[in-house]
């Protein structure tokens, strides 16, 4: 069920704008009540998912940094989806423009 949520709150437009691709790298994060280490799952310029057993609710606001290429890139987002214990989708804000093109860049050589 929290999938079909947060399928539909991304229009057609958004999904195909937020295709995401397979890539595996840490992601330090700073959200909820803390910090801590996570894995990507999966990564595009909209967004990411990120393996991690911490509790963080749909809605949390979360700041990331990840090695993108060799580039370490800080990046603020939302908590999308919650899968508890598993992982969560976050949905990048106020993305700057060159992070969302290096982001395409790395994802496209990938």
């Amino acid at each position: 069920m929290p999938e079909k949520e947060f399928g539909e709150s991304l229009s057609d437009s958004e999904r195909r704008d937020s295709d995401r691709k397979k890539l595996i790298i840490d992601v330090k994060y700073e959200g909820g009540d803390g910090t801590g280490i996570a894995n990507t799952r999966d990564i595009g310029v909209g967004g990411l998912y990120m393996t991690t057993t911490a509790e963080l609710d749909t809605g949390t606001p979360i700041m990331m940094t990840l090695d993108v290429g060799g580039k370490p890139v800080t990046l603020r987002g939302v908590v999308a989806y919650s899968d508890p214990g598993h992982g969560v989708g976050v949905r990048f804000r106020d993305l700057s423009t060159d992070d969302e093109k290096h982001l395409r860049s790395e994802l496209e050589m990938g």
